[in-house]
């Protein structure tokens, strides 16, 4: 039975978060929530531990729409099959959405 174990592959995340270890991130989750924070850890199944956490308030009749509030959550962990995107905070700005109607 222990020779079973040892044969299954051991799972390997497909990105390093290595290098944003203690730098401030912005994680978009699936149902449309933002934050940002300083990852201070992570595992193969890309569950994040975040520091100094922010959360980004959506507007109440536009549920797609951000609004500049923010309340702050502190010390957070974020289950990795919820998170769809993971990116730097510095070097980040927004762009106007080149299909939204004018």
């Amino acid at each position: 039975m222990a020779e079973k174990h040892q044969d299954k592959k051991k799972k390997e995340t497909i990105l390093d978060l290595g290098k944003y270890l203690d730098k401030k991130i912005r994680v978009k989750f699936s149902g449309g929530r933002e934050v940002s924070g300083v990852l201070k850890g992570f595992d193969p199944l890309l569950n994040i531990v975040l520091d100094s956490t922010i959360e980004y308030m959506r507007d109440m009749d536009d549920p797609y729409k951000m609004t500049n509030e923010t309340r702050a959550l502190g010390l957070v962990v974020c289950r990795g099959t919820s998170v769809i995107l993971i990116s730097p905070q510095d070097g980040m700005e927004e762009i106007q959405n080149p299909f939204a109607n004018a």
